[in-house]
């Protein structure tokens, strides 16, 4: 990818922090959130916005890194340290990650963010890895 990523991201929290969570361009009208990791080897804190699933009162990311062979670092990073600092809406609040283990309900919750993304179904073609699901529940 010839953009720094970084940058990329960096854009996307400014517009998401200044419009109540709200972000345009390849995310018009899509459901953000972000997250703020600690390093799980460099326990920096990491700033990450992403697609979120609000489904059966729960809320859910994707560790889809756009069908990238491998998971993205946060994924790693909640694995690490599963206590993150969520910010959602104008809100921003201290939650806990956890891996979706059950396969069915994995299914499930993907299949229903592609529903609302059709760039998941391209994401799941791209790649041989199970991409995981991840619920996030506020502490």
């Amino acid at each position: 990818m010839g953009m720094d990523f970084n940058e990329w991201n960096k854009g996307i929290i400014a517009e998401f922090r200044a419009n109540g969570g709200k972000v345009g361009g390849q995310f018009e009208g899509a459901d953000m959130i972000i997250i703020q990791t600690t390093g799980a080897k460099t326990g920096a804190t990491r700033v990450n916005p992403l697609v979120r699933l609000d489904e059966g009162g729960g809320t859910y990311v994707i560790a889809s890194k756009g069908g990238a062979p491998d998971n993205p670092d946060w994924y790693y990073n909640l694995l690490a340290n599963p206590e993150i600092t969520v910010e959602l809406g104008t809100e921003t609040f201290p939650a806990r990650a956890s891996v979706v283990e059950d396969e069915a309900e994995r299914a499930r919750l993907y299949a229903e963010q592609a529903k609302r993304f059709a760039s998941f179904n391209d994401y799941e073609k791209m790649t041989t890895r199970k991409i995981p699901v991840v619920k996030i529940e506020r502490i």
